[in-house]
């Protein structure tokens, strides 16, 4: 049997769903182009402004190969474009929405080069840039009962780029990843992670190194944040930006006030004083000085912060739109302004395909207990309700029976009391009430604790159920490794979210207007 992939709706803040919606003042963002002609339209103004040169210059950066090498070469000769998402490193791949944005970017790719007749490449920022050891260190697995957090510690300083940050020995955890795939049908995701997750690789290496050896069959071409052809290329940019830095900051500060004058608040929060541009001359990245900025020698060790990435990208590849998560939906709206400033292209971003993906053995669980997969959202909810459900129906009525005749004599008193004008008032009464309830409630709760102890089987399949659908507490798709996935399940699984995506694609590109084309890709709920 194979999973149940159910696509959803991106959850993220309001300003991302605004953006989604249409209702966001439009100065915030690119427009999006809402049927195939209109993305002709930008996909033609994207090619008039793209160097020629751009593979030549950035090929090292992309290494690529196989059908990722073939495709970006017809983008580059026939004077194509390229769709791009992105992500920094996360431990043996990261999560879900890993492969998510990047059947995200191929589906949608696909589906422009279909509309438009005009050579579109599929490419995944890779950004081994960044600093967030926390994120890059770890990951999450479904075993049995629950879910398990694996982790590296860090041998070097924190507050290196994960392209220079020493990856160690991670034979434990990739051990312990290998016991939670279990029986598998395709063991090239893990013979790949085993290849090139060793100690001569860094965080940075060993995650695009992976990424590229996956996604180069689908025609996905990686690129490299933090190469040396990446960064040489970046650097008219990053120049502009630190000659700009004061007016770019001003800028911001004024666009922030925008956000919150419309109810919402900014992604990315200003630190004043500071350039949108890194550098990583001592070791760790330092963001440079305004003050500084117009003295400050431009070099290769340089680079941009989340703010001034997608401006970088929109100018040194022919990008017709990024595909996003809700946060970086969110951030956008302070990037337009940016471009604006430094004369680039202002880039454009479509929401990626989301999904929850349901193994036969969790839907059987799903079944048998009658779930949902959003039962779990809530933690120990389901465990209480299912151990309630198993209490001895005469104990449940006897239960309803005291509640009912303890609010019923409660009543009485408080009524007896009020007419014979008694010393005490409705205040030590209603105490009363509360003590009493408090303490059968207290009860009540020992006897679900004493169900959860006498029903363990029932309570560790629902414990496998929410490793699997919200692990640790969080939605599955933002936190659970999808390797063992891909072991479990084989190119049938990947095969059918690309599917899914592609609908998700053609939503996006053949749609009638924005407005209502987008209408729902997003919700208001937290989350990134």
């Amino acid at each position: 049997m194979n999973p149940r992939i159910v696509t959803q709706s991106l959850s993220g803040n309001p300003l991302a769903a605004a953006a989604m919606s249409g209702s966001a003042p439009a100065n915030w963002y690119e427009p999006v182009p809402a049927d195939a002609a209109s993305w002709r339209e930008r996909l033609d103004s994207v090619r008039s402004e793209s160097a020629g040169d751009w593979l030549t210059r950035l090929a090292p950066a992309f290494d690529a190969t196989g059908k990722a090498k073939e495709r970006l070469e017809r983008s580059s000769a026939r004077q194509g474009v390229v769709v791009t998402t992105g992500q920094q490193p996360g431990l043996f791949g990261g999560p879900i929405y890993t492969l998510s944005k990047a059947l995200s970017a191929l589906a949608i790719a696909d589906a422009l080069q279909e509309a438009t007749g005009i050579p579109v490449a599929p490419v995944f920022w890779a950004a081994t840039d960044d600093t967030d050891f926390r994120e890059a260190s770890s990951t999450v697995v479904s075993i049995p009962g629950g879910a398990q957090l694996l982790r590296i510690d860090h041998p070097e300083p924190l507050g290196r780029p994960m392209a220079s940050m020493p990856l160690g020995d991670v034979s434990a955890q990739l051990d312990a990843l290998r016991r939670a795939a279990g029986s598998t049908v395709d063991s090239t995701p893990i013979e790949l992670l085993e290849r090139f997750y060793s100690a001569n690789y860094t965080i940075g290496s060993a995650y695009v190194s992976f990424l590229r050896a996956l996604l180069a069959p689908l025609g996905i071409a990686v690129i490299d944040a933090s190469h040396q052809a990446t960064r040489a290329a970046s650097i008219p940019v990053l120049s502009t930006a630190l000659e700009k830095a004061e007016d770019i900051g001003r800028r911001i500060v004024e666009r922030n006030r925008e956000i919150e004058s419309a109810g919402f608040a900014p992604q990315v929060q200003d630190v004043p004083g500071l350039s949108l541009v890194f550098s990583t001359a001592s070791g760790a990245r330092k963001r440079v000085p305004i003050k500084a900025a117009r003295n400050q020698a431009i070099t290769e060790d340089m680079g941009p912060n989340v703010l001034l990435r997608p401006v970088v990208e929109r100018a040194i590849l022919p990008t017709a739109t990024y595909v996003g998560g809700p946060a970086e939906i969110a951030y956008f709206a302070q990037i337009s302004l940016i471009a604006e400033v430094l004369g680039v292209g202002r880039p454009a971003i479509v929401p990626r395909w989301s999904c929850l993906i349901i193994e036969p053995h969790v839907e059987q669980i799903l079944e048998k207990l009658y779930l949902l997969p959003e039962d779990f959202r809530e933690p120990h909810e389901v465990e209480t309700r299912v151990a309630r459900a198993q209490l001895p129906k005469s104990v449940v009525d006897e239960l309803n029976v005291t509640r009912a005749a303890l609010d019923e004599r409660l009543d009485e008193l408080t009524k007896a009391v009020a007419k014979e004008r008694a010393a005490v008032g409705a205040s030590v009464t209603e105490g009363l009430r509360a003590n009493l309830t408090k303490r059968l409630d207290r009860f009540e709760r020992r006897l679900i604790a004493a169900a959860k102890r006498q029903h363990t089987e029932i309570m560790r399949e629902i414990g496998t159920a929410r490793g699997s659908l919200y692990p640790l507490g969080k939605p599955q798709e933002r936190v659970l490794n999808f390797v063992p996935l891909l072991a479990r399940y084989g190119t049938v699984l990947r095969d059918e979210m690309l599917e899914e995506a592609r609908h998700h694609a053609l939503h996006l590109v053949g749609g009638n207007a924005t407005s209502h084309r987008l209408e729902g890709a997003v919700s208001a709920r937290g989350g990134s």
